[in-house]
This record gives structure tokens, sequence and C-alpha cells, in this order.
């Protein structure tokens, strides 16, 4: 094996779209509480990344044997066996280890604690949750609500700040339709698993339903946001607006549309694309501060 196959495979293994939109995440509360870039963000953020990385691949070694079951997964390293498990783990534990010592020695026991919290919730309860609970993502959005609070007290930001539970309030509700949004694209590779699923609980129209309201919910949260002391200019605070109006029109057609006319990726892409652009615009912000 090539040493360019051995690097895909470990790319794979971590997630990289995924782990880099939480580490964009973090840079957003960064350059806020700082009031700008600097290269003091530069260990942080590797620090973020590492942590993200490590613990994916500690998840694709927890659900290595559903991955094999699932038609979207089953070609991941491990159930392709492509790369042995002992190998996923050490790469996985050894990222997160690195992550924390990086975070620890930059930013203090405060923030790595934080990140050590990210781990813990999303390996230690979010994962084995799935195994139980058709509704898992509730709890396990928390993981998508810490990596801007790391980000803001890491950029000098306090740890209890409204404006920094406006913004992790904002990812913990954005969470939850991303990830419905990804079971309704996949419901049949997730009862082939035998996850328990919402999909035996509720019609698919129902869940369109449930997952349009927590669209617009995740769009109204992020108009929120300035009004706990995020001073925005006003330009962005129109963007904002024009962007939520964009969303709960989306989720709109989820609560009128035939699901058989409905296409859930596009839907999956577009809540992601706005969360990228909430990012891109609160960052923004904390440059013309």
């Amino acid at each position: 094996m090539s040493w360019r196959e051995r690097i895909n495979i470990y790319l794979e293994l971590s997630k990289v779209r995924i782990t880099l939109l939480s580490t964009l995440s973090m840079v957003m509360a960064y350059i806020l509480a700082s009031g700008g870039i600097s290269g003091g963000v530069i260990v942080p953020a590797l620090a973020v990344w590492l942590l993200a990385c490590g613990a994916s691949a500690v998840n694709q070694f927890q659900e290595r044997d559903l991955d094999a079951l699932m038609e979207r997964t089953r070609s991941r390293p491990l159930p392709s066996k492509r790369l042995h498990p002992k190998r996923a783990l050490s790469f996985g534990l050894f990222s997160i280890a690195l992550g924390l010592l990086m975070l620890y020695a930059r930013t203090g026991a405060g923030v790595a604690a934080l990140g050590a919290l990210t781990v813990l919730w999303y390996n230690g309860v979010y994962t084995p949750l799935k195994r139980v609970t058709a509704f898992a993502a509730m709890p396990g959005a928390i993981v998508g609500a810490i990596p801007p609070m790391i980000g803001w007290v890491a950029g000098g930001g306090p740890f209890v700040d409204p404006r920094i539970f406006a913004i992790s309030f904002f990812f913990f509700i954005w969470q939850v339709p991303h990830f419905w949004l990804l079971l309704l694209n996949s419901a049949k590779d997730f009862e082939r698993a035998g996850l328990p699923s919402p999909t035996k609980l509720f019609s698919k129209s129902q869940l369109m339903r449930i997952t349009g309201v927590w669209m617009a919910a995740t769009a109204v949260a992020c108009l929120f946001i300035p009004l706990f002391g995020i001073e925005t200019p006003s330009w962005i605070n129109a963007a904002l607006v024009l962007a939520a109006l964009w969303l709960i029109w989306k989720s709109s057609n989820m609560l009128k549309t035939r699901e058989h006319e409905f296409s859930f990726k596009l839907a999956f892409r577009g809540v992601n694309a706005y969360a990228l652009l909430v990012i891109s615009l609160l960052s923004l912000t904390g440059f013309l501060a």
C-alpha cells in the first residue's frame, strides 16, 4: 500500500469534512472573543481538529460491526478491512491525547477539560446511546455546542457569558436536523443495522415535518445571537435574516412536500451550508469589531 493510500485511509477515518466544520466553529468563536485573528488561534484550532479526528476514529472503531451492515458505511476503512481495528483505535487515542495536551499547554486546564468533555460525551455517551434509543441525537447535539465554547475561552472570553451561550445554543439546535436529515436519507441502512430508528416510530412524512420544525428552530436560534450582545454590523444582520428566511422557506417545503418529491440529500447539504454561512458571517463580525 502506498503512502498516498495510507493517508487517504486515515483522512477517511477522521471524517475530515465534519471535523473541519467543528474546527471552524471554534475558530469563529475565537475571532469573536479576541476581536480578530492571530497566530494564537493556530494551536487550539489544531488541537480541536485532532480531538475531532480522534473521536471520529474511536467512533468508527466502536461501530465497525454496524458500519459493515450499512450500505452508506460499509466502504469505510474498518468494515472494508483496509485498516486493522487496533491501528484505528491507536490512531484515535493518540490524536485525542495529543489534542488535549496541546489545549492544556496553550490555553490551560479549563479549556482542556472542555475538550475532554466533548470526547467523553461523543464516544462515551452519544455513540453507545445510538444502540439504545432513537433519540440519541438530542443529547448527542451537546457535542456540537462545545467547540465554540473552547474557541471563545481560548480567545480570552469568559467561561460564563450569554454571548457564547447563544452561539453554542445555535450549534446545539443545528445538530438535530443535521442528524435527522442524514437519517431520512439513509433510513433503510439504519433499520438494516438493527439500530433504534425514528423511522420505526414515525412515518417518513411525520419525520419530515418534525425535521422541518427543527430546521426552522435553527434559523430562529441564529437570529437570537445578536440579541445576546454580539455586536453585528447592519449588513451582517441583514445577511443573517435573509439566510434564516431561506432556511425557514426550505423547512416549510418539508411541511408540505410529499416525501417522494423531496430530496433529503439536498436538504442535508443545505442545512450544513447554512451553518457554514453563519460561521463565516459571525467571523466577519469579529474582524470588524
